[in-house]
């Protein structure tokens, strides 16, 4: 019982995006080397994710339209949580080198060019609302997400511009490196808890807005349906869920009431909004498979 899905996906915007993102990313790299400020190279640190992101999200759009075969049965949408566990490897690493940085500079303070710092805050609010602006038109779940990241890296240049106009006026040396902390531990946080929900998807968690519990008893109201058992609930990527389940018959007596039961159950899980359904009924007098292989495996 597939379940058919119809998103609308803008892969120029997110390709404008990656080109407009990468491009500052590299040019704020070696901008934050030359003012000498920790607080730019975190946050360049953090593009670098969002680039990466961003890139990739290109990418496996493309690549998560091609249909499934004999390789991924399913399918290629679960490449993207590869994408996702090397993007928070990178950035949780690159983060660390930044705090080991930002505690040297703590440690003995160095002047920051304010003025360049000022320059560059502005061109960054620049590029990332002109991408985030164009990611807004785009209706998919996933470019919405992608949304979100640039506009926390448009606040994230607006604190840069704030402390450089501070600095300009008054030259607090430790100002710098107590932003890239700030800015460090909030990208920290993030990557950790969307490195926490990648594994849990690897892992083939239960998706947290599916209750299987009220899954089972909703399917077990059906008319004819006596129990429901062996009910597993997956996600492919984090949108796009799977489920299996067995149902027990109960007084079903034509092929008739089982095409009827296999339509209501079709209807009780329409709310789910599940990529792939596959339901196996059994008879009143018939033994689930599963118990009897479960039977003959070696305890």
């Amino acid at each position: 019982m597939p379940h058919d899905h119809n998103h609308s996906h803008q892969p120029g915007n997110i390709k404008l995006a990656f080109f407009l993102n990468m491009g500052f990313t590299i040019f704020e790299f070696i901008g934050g080397f030359y003012v000498n400020s920790v607080a730019i190279v975190a946050d360049a640190l953090h593009d670098a994710g969002d680039s990466l992101s961003l890139g990739l999200s290109w990418y496996l759009d493309k690549k998560s339209k091609k249909q499934g075969n004999q390789k991924y049965t399913f399918g290629y949408q679960r490449f993207s949580l590869l994408g996702a566990l090397i993007n928070s490897i990178i950035l949780i690493a690159g983060s660390c080198f930044v705090i080991y940085e930002a505690v040297q500079r703590l440690a003995a303070p160095e002047h920051s060019d304010a003025k360049g710092m000022l320059a560059f805050a502005i061109v960054g609010i620049v590029v990332n609302s002109i991408a985030a602006f164009r990611l807004s038109k785009g209706k998919s779940l996933n470019e919405k997400v992608l949304q979100w990241h640039l506009l926390e890296d448009v606040l994230g240049w607006a604190a840069v511009l704030v402390t450089s106009i501070v600095l300009i006026f008054n030259d607090i040396h430790i100002l710098d490196p107590l932003l890239s902390l700030a800015i460090t531990a909030y990208i920290l946080w993030n990557v950790i808890k969307r490195l926490v929900d990648t594994m849990k998807i690897f892992l083939q968690g239960a998706p947290e807005k599916i209750n299987i519990q009220e899954l089972e008893q909703k399917l077990g109201a059906i008319p004819h349906v006596a129990s429901v058992h062996h009910a597993h609930v997956w996600s492919l990527d984090g949108e796009h869920h799977v489920l299996t389940a067995h149902i027990k018959l109960k007084r079903v007596k034509s092929l008739g009431e089982v095409s009827e039961l296999k339509n209501k159950v079709k209807d009780a899980l329409k709310e789910y909004d599940l990529e792939h359904v596959t339901i196996e009924t059994e008879q009143d007098d018939e033994v689930c498979v599963n118990e009897i292989i479960n039977e003959r495996s070696p305890s």
